[in-house]
């Protein structure tokens, strides 16, 4: 077994804290890498405080996962030591159902796993990137370019993948007006990819302040959807709404701003379910759809596209002793964007 540190929660109601486990050792078809970085996502926090379900604990957080090659295993073809490497949300899957045949094991019909808060195949719980190594199959494991500021790749594994593959699955692109719901983690990497894809990008936001940063990221246009004025000028005018909110909100109100045949996109994730009218989707032949994360292929191609067009998370690095801190300035919304520790703090 191979002894590793982390910071866990005990239970729903302490704080993390430093927590000491081992992982397994590495199989042949392993590999580990020591982590270097790791971002810090909303359903961390959601899922230490038991704010979907009821959690396994200790909980170790974290799925935006860089780091090195340290060992691998006698049958990996694709890593050697030294390389860089990364792990997302998905650590596991069939890999023969239906979905896993076709590239997305995020959504394996079978014995999916996640990397955290979670039970492997072996009946063990997975823990996360908030620790200082990790073992992971090798057609879990993801090939990070040295082009880029690792720090600021980390939280593509989440944020980025989860914006970046509904956008390619509905084909957003030049000639459609998109709009972002949400300026956080998910919303500011939504605008990066919709800017680079070719669309014109407006970001929807209950808070005027965020009109600078939005420009800044690119974006086309603001709308404070406070405003009457402004909500009554944008109705029927976008193709694409990409929802990235995770706290309650009323989804009627959006689909009044998209075009006939216009697609609402949720990505974000609120704890209650919400109401929908059947009248918001038939007055308009409109499309209510999800989508959660990607599959390992199309996160690779992610990854590779963001090195190639200088793309990364806007980030703020913390040490892992802050992680409280941040998780109380994440509930508040006080990050520009995403939280990423530096793991030599650990």
């Amino acid at each position: 077994m191979i002894k590793t540190k982390a910071y866990a929660a005990q239970n729903e109601k302490t704080p993390l804290a430093p927590w000491d486990f081992e992982r397994r050792e590495v199989g042949p078809h392993d590999v580990q890498f020591d982590i270097l970085y790791c971002g810090v996502c909303h359903s961390d926090l959601s899922q230490v405080t038991n704010e979907w379900f009821p959690g396994l604990f200790p909980m170790v957080p974290g799925h935006e996962i860089v780091g090195r090659v340290v060992k691998v295993g006698e049958h990996v073809k694709n890593f050697k030591v030294g390389d860089l490497a990364g792990t997302g949300c998905v650590v596991d899957s069939c890999q023969v159902c239906e979905n896993c045949k076709q590239n997305m094991e995020q959504y394996c019909l079978e014995v999916r796993t996640f990397t955290y808060n979670n039970l492997g195949r072996d009946g063990m719980p997975t823990y996360g990137g908030y620790s200082n190594t990790i073992v992971v199959r090798e057609e879990f494991v993801l090939h990070i370019s040295d082009k880029l500021d690792l720090a600021a790749v980390a939280p593509l594994l989440c944020a980025g993948i989860t914006t970046y593959s509904p956008l390619r699955l509905w084909k957003v692109g030049k000639g459609h007006k998109l709009a972002v719901l949400g300026l956080g983690g998910l919303g500011h990497m939504a605008v990066k990819f919709g800017i680079a894809f070719g669309a014109e990008v407006t970001v929807l936001s209950t808070s005027p302040k965020k009109e600078e940063d939005a420009k800044k990221l690119g974006a086309h246009h603001f709308l404070v959807t406070t405003d009457p004025e402004q909500l009554a000028a944008a109705r029927g005018a976008f193709d694409f709404i990409l929802d990235t909110v995770s706290a309650e909100h009323d989804i009627n109100m959006y689909l009044s701003l998209l075009r006939t045949h216009g697609v609402h996109i949720c990505v974000g994730l609120p704890p209650k379910p919400a109401e929908i009218s059947v009248f918001s989707l038939t007055g308009g032949s409109k499309i209510l759809t999800g989508s959660g994360m990607g599959g390992i292929k199309e996160t690779q191609e992610m990854l590779d596209y963001c090195a190639e067009n200088n793309i990364v998370s806007e980030i703020e690095l913390i040490d892992i002793r802050d992680i409280q801190k941040a998780y109380d300035r994440m509930h508040k919304g006080d990050v520009r964007y995403r939280f990423v520790i530096d793991m030599a703090s650990l």
